[in-house]
């Protein structure tokens, strides 16, 4: 079961009762949202690149904030977002829509990923000339493509509370899936995640991080590891 709850910076995240953590970080699911996953990833990936388009996986697609600060940021730009989220329990429409989300973007971005957010769970959906998205209904061990990806999302549960999202082997896996020059973010930065990051080929970089954590984690993947 989920619970709605207010966040420090104002925004709405949700409680998972059986996981016994919260979707976001109660000291901002907003400022979180858009330091880790906007700013130090999606932004930084696109300042790389001379190319008018972006490929973004993410693992932990929840509520969709990240994604639809993506979109929004992406049709802004006229950049061209195609979106992979993993999430292997998702939350029913109804509930997406209690956030209030839809604050934080412009109309139509929050109205075609509601109005497709069920389709997307089976089958990619086009949500505008600029946008594409699909959520992958399964584990990430379970995920399988074969694109590679600009930019990955790492957002799981912490290892406190999901530590089978952390392990080596998930890391691995989760990194063979981003291309050559392509980025990792996460909110977290433990030695083991580093470690396991940096042993697939990326460098690893320590970030300020999003209020209530003093670090985060960004990488780029320097070369390919084969396994």
């Amino acid at each position: 079961m989920n619970i709605l709850t207010q966040t420090a910076d104002g925004s709405n995240t949700l409680y998972n009762q059986t996981i016994g953590e919260h979707y976001h970080s109660s000291h901002g699911a907003l400022q979180e949202s858009r330091h880790v996953f906007l700013d130090a990833g999606l932004k930084f990936a696109i300042d790389q690149t001379t190319e008018k388009e972006i490929s973004v996986l993410e693992v932990g697609f929840g509520t969709g904030l990240n994604f639809i600060l993506s979109y929004a940021h992406c049709e802004a730009e006229n950049i061209r977002l195609n979106y992979t989220g993993i999430e292997a329990f998702p939350l029913p429409q109804e509930t997406i829509g209690q956030t209030n989300y839809e604050e934080y973007v412009p109309p139509k971005v929050w109205e075609s990923f509601m109005a497709q957010y069920e389709a997307t769970l089976t089958k990619k959906q086009i949500l505008s000339p600029l946008c594409e998205l699909e959520i992958a209904h399964t584990t990430l061990a379970d995920f399988k493509t074969e694109a590679l990806f600009d930019v990955l999302y790492f957002d799981a549960f912490s290892v406190q509370h999901q530590p089978e999202m952390w392990t080596n082997e998930m890391i691995a896996h989760a990194c063979s899936f981003i291309k050559e020059g392509g980025v990792f973010v996460s909110y977290a930065i433990t030695g083991n995640l580093k470690r396991a990051v940096k042993a697939c080929g990326f460098k690893i970089e320590k970030l300020p991080g999003a209020p209530g954590k003093r670090e985060m984690l960004r990488a780029v993947k320097e070369s390919v590891v084969s396994y």
